[in-house]
């Protein structure tokens, strides 16, 4: 990772979490740019929720040039805060990955698709968004999926002005 950690991709950076994961390339001159900017504005909507209780992985699609210390100043640039984990690997378990996400489309790591997938690991609920969309659309659609639906249940008796429909004559 950009900060040094050995980690396991589905055991140390997904299971259990509420998780946004993208695919870049710190060289990239098309999308990856404006896609890490909207991930940054995202971070900023979450606030405090970054690393406490939603995470955010950027994984490279050009791990022979993205070391660790290249994505830690990646990292840095872009303001990435705790929670907002950078990793690389071997080129053949990115794709594996990307196969498993629904996101391999060419062996060409240039024409990667331009979406963000994001879930509730432990509620096994998972979607994917544009990644060049209005952050408020991103930040809309990720909270609806991973945050519990919340609702008040219809009273067993009905109070006295539900029985009659309505106050109004």
């Amino acid at each position: 990772t950009h900060d040094g950690r050995d980690v396991r991709f589905y055991d140390d950076l997904v299971k259990g979490k509420k998780v946004l994961i993208n695919f870049t390339y710190t060289n990239c001159t098309r999308t990856c740019p404006r896609t890490t900017e909207n991930l940054r504005r995202v971070q900023e909507m979450l606030g405090d929720r970054i690393g406490r209780d939603i995470f955010f992985v950027s994984l490279s699609l050009d791990p022979e040039r993205d070391t660790p210390e290249t994505l830690r100043m990646y990292a840095a640039h872009n303001g990435a805060r705790p929670g907002w984990t950078f990793a690389t690997g071997r080129s053949e378990d990115i794709d594996d990955i990307r196969r498993r996400l629904g996101l391999y489309d060419s062996p060409d790591y240039t024409q990667h698709m331009g979406l963000f997938t994001f879930g509730n690991e432990a509620e096994g609920k998972w979607a994917v968004t544009y990644a060049l969309d209005k952050p408020e659309n991103i930040v809309f659609n990720f909270l609806r999926r991973v945050d519990p639906f919340k609702f008040e249940r219809w009273p067993e008796t009905p109070t006295s002005a539900a029985a009659r429909g309505s106050d109004r004559s």
